[in-house]
């Protein structure tokens, strides 16, 4: 694992499917703001265990994980009873440093079929479904201590996880 692995192209994506529960929205049906961080953490834990690795076990190490940047935007609402996908995908990887894109989307019964069927990872570009929120977190590596790690030091079969995921196109081979 060389140097070119210090930083990489963006992982593809993959999915977490979920319906909006009645306590997320308010009166009105519609989602309220903060549980769109919620959902970027559900589909960045999921994405993570895809991959054959558990924040659990990362904690179990003494590494953690905290966001360190987050960005936002909201397009439409979630509403009440909607069926959602949330899309996420690394963005940037390094030593010292992990950064994550999402996407959450609104997706009709045939979206989400289709979805299904691909085993929750998502190989194209153009993303299914009506967009939702954009939004994009930026996380460090730390010990217990909150002190910043180099990942390739402290834990190296995690970044070799990682890296190895990432450079065969988000396929874990271990």
């Amino acid at each position: 694992m060389g140097k070119e692995l210090q930083k990489l192209e963006m992982s593809r994506w993959f999915t977490t499917d979920l319906r909006v529960r009645y306590q997320e929205s308010d009166q009105m049906g519609v989602v309220y703001h903060a549980n769109y961080l919620n959902w970027f953490e559900i589909g960045r834990t999921e994405m993570i265990r895809e991959l054959g690795i558990t924040y659990r076990s990362m904690e179990e190490q003494g590494i953690l994980l905290p966001v360190i940047e987050l960005d936002m935007k909201f397009k439409q609402p979630a509403r009440y009873d909607d069926h959602i996908t949330i899309f996420t995908r690394i963005t940037n990887f390094t030593k010292l440093r992990i950064s994550y894109s999402y996407e959450i989307r609104r997706l009709t019964p045939d979206q989400y079929t289709h979805i299904q069927s691909s085993a929750g990872k998502w190989l194209g570009d153009e993303l299914p479904g009506d967009l939702l929120v954009t939004g994009t977190t930026g996380h460090v590596w730390l010990n217990r201590e909150w002190r910043p790690i180099r990942l390739d030091s402290v834990a190296p079969n995690l970044y070799n996880a990682l890296a190895q995921s990432l450079a065969n196109g988000g396929n874990i081979d271990v």
